[in-house]
């Protein structure tokens, strides 16, 4: 089972998980945000629902995806290439989307101001 961790994280605690990785260490698989405000921008509510349509769905188009989520293509369309620009998403060899994950951990802390 792939699983990916969304997280907010500082690049101190990024290096510090690359020097891990480089050390042989697994670490699994994740993808940071600067600050919360970043990652609720890049993964807005439709967005999380299109990421839970395709949490281990495997490749599919655009017009399957908008299908299943029961939205218009062009709308759909729109959230993908936020996706894909983020990398949070990729397009395989035949165009098709993918998110290539089973599982999808978030992991943030608020903390008083």
């Amino acid at each position: 089972m792939r699983t990916v961790t969304l997280e907010v994280s500082s690049r101190e605690k990024i290096n510090q998980r690359f020097l891990r990785a480089f050390e042989g260490e697994p670490q699994g698989t994740f993808i940071s945000f600067e600050s919360p405000e970043l990652l609720f921008k890049v993964i807005s509510g439709k967005r999380w629902d299109l990421l839970k349509v395709m949490t281990g769905a495997g490749p599919m188009t655009i017009r399957e995806a908008a299908r299943r989520l029961e939205r218009d293509v062009k709308a759909v369309h729109g959230d993908v290439h936020a996706l894909l620009k983020s990398g949070i998403m990729q397009k395989n060899d035949t165009g098709q989307i993918v998110f290539p994950y089973d599982t999808v951990h978030v992991d943030f802390m608020l903390k008083a101001a």
